[in-house]
């Protein structure tokens, strides 16, 4: 090591980056290693070009830069997701000094005689630069909210959809206790972001209190707070049959499989959807092959229906006994065929919405910031509005200045929070501490998203790109 520098002076910090580099994998890991070893290289390069003569050939230099684009172009796939604009920025701020080494040309004439317009020209430029806190208050304006229009007709066509659906349902099985289907989900709590393009359609199923209890999931098998069961009760009074939903029993436990494949083979496979695609004149198909019971809108409008924008319902089979309120959930619950999942998102909304309404805050505008920063950027978008809702939630519990002028602070805040959870693996639901939220999320999932989210502390500005 003393001996391969060029320059004398360059043995220690020869050192110091051997040193660093042989070390940082296990520090930082694999990727982390690999992000270290190319910034210090980039570098290392430009300190050597800086001090060139400045008599050196310009194809020299040239190449050098093509060999610094390739380097960063060459970093692992966290780069790809939006890191690379934090990267080069350092490396043009390094390659701008070492310019300042080279021969300052004498100014032409022409240069001269625009001198003149130089201070207006800086005054324009001046006041296009924005701070952190504009930017943000224009991107949410601009990126965030929907158009009242755009709610209203994506509410009504859904609201026609569910009409059909149960009226069709209705004639199909008249006997079929069910209740009045009613939407839900964040197009109906003004918490839905960049477009509309989804909603839920609850079908509450009517069940005798006095034959069905549900279990909570503490006291299940399966030990899971959010997993529950409904089990058939009194059967030596009341023998099997005396519920329509007896026929959906499975070892003594109503089964959501078996409730989801009734209404699926009812409503996705017999409904006529060429015909009520003609009469709501947009086009209507389920989505088959899906363990949701999902269908597809397309033509919401002819400006959606020309850029080919889908429109998605998700219908989901709900029971409610006493204050507990189950859902089928297949794509949540797995192969649990009588297992129903307990929806923590009306209790996460309203006690948003309760803040915000004490204090005249902006926690659900930050949500929505937030759930849109996550949708636009590829290495966010698995965190959702539930992930980020319980964030802000657990931010309410120590943080009581949420005024409009502390948007950005608040911000920034959960940027900071998020990235203590990321580097724990837990995130501890609000109003079930034993749930933990990134329990799906696999180690490169967790390094991924902890990355981008760093990046973001120092420069946040990449995450509203």
């Amino acid at each position: 090591m003393y001996y391969s520098g060029k320059r004398r002076g360059e043995d220690g910090i020869a050192a110091v980056i051997d040193f660093l580099l042989s070390n940082a994998r296990l520090v930082l890991g694999v990727g982390g290693a690999a992000v270290l070893g190319i910034a210090t290289l980039a570098v290392k390069r430009l300190i050597e070009r800086a001090g060139r003569p400045p008599d050196e050939k310009p194809d020299k230099k040239m190449t050098d830069s093509w060999e610094e684009l390739s380097l960063v172009s060459a970093s692992p796939k966290l780069l790809h997701k939006g890191i690379e604009g934090v990267v080069m920025k350092q490396i043009a701020a390094a390659t701008k000094k070492a310019e300042l080494s080279q021969p300052i040309p004498l100014p032409s004439p022409e240069s001269q005689r625009c001198d003149a317009d130089q201070p207006q020209r800086r005054k324009r430029m001046d006041l296009c630069v924005m701070t952190f806190a504009e930017r943000l208050q224009q991107y949410y304006r601009t990126r965030v909210c929907l158009s009242a229009k755009e709610v209203s007709v994506a509410q009504q066509r859904a609201l026609d959809i569910a009409t059909e659906i149960q009226a069709f349902l209705h004639s199909k099985h008249p006997d079929m206790p069910l209740g009045d289907m009613t939407l839900a989900g964040s197009l109906l709590d003004d918490l839905q972001v960049v477009k509309a393009d989804h909603a839920c359609l609850i079908v509450p199923l009517q069940l005798e209190s006095s034959l069905w209890t549900p279990i909570a999931g503490e006291d299940t098998f399966l030990g899971h707070p959010q997993y529950c069961m409904v089990r058939r009760e009194n059967l030596e009074y009341f023998p099997r049959g005396r519920s329509y939903w007896d026929r959906h029993l499975l070892g003594g436990y109503l089964s959501s499989r078996l409730v989801s494949e009734q209404l699926g083979k009812t409503v996705m496979e017999s409904m006529n959807w060429p015909s009520l695609t003609g009469t709501l004149e947009c086009e209507v198909r389920p989505v088959l092959g899906s363990p949701e019971l999902k269908l597809e809108i397309e033509g919401l409008t002819q400006s959606s229906y020309d850029s080919g924008e889908r429109f998605y319902i998700t219908m989901l089979p709900t029971v409610r006994l006493g204050e507990m309120k189950l859902t089928a959930q297949r794509e949540i619950t797995g192969s649990f065929d009588y297992v129903w999942y307990q929806s923590l998102y009306t209790s996460e909304t309203a006690r948003l919405a309760a803040l915000d309404k004490a204090d005249s805050g902006v926690r659900r505008k930050c949500l929505k910031t937030l759930k849109a920063v996550c949708r636009n950027c590829p290495s966010l978008r698995k965190l959702n509005g539930s992930h980020l809702s319980n964030v802000i939630l657990h931010m309410s519990e120590k943080e009581t200045d949420w005024s409009e002028s502390s948007f950005a602070d608040r911000f920034q805040q959960a940027i900071t929070e998020l990235i203590g959870y990321l580097e724990t693996g837990i995130l501890p639901s609000y109003f079930k501490p034993n749930v933990n939220l990134f329990q799906g999320f696999t180690e490169d999932d967790i390094d991924e998203m902890g990355f981008m989210l760093y990046c973001a502390v120092t420069e946040p500005e990449i995450l509203l790109i």
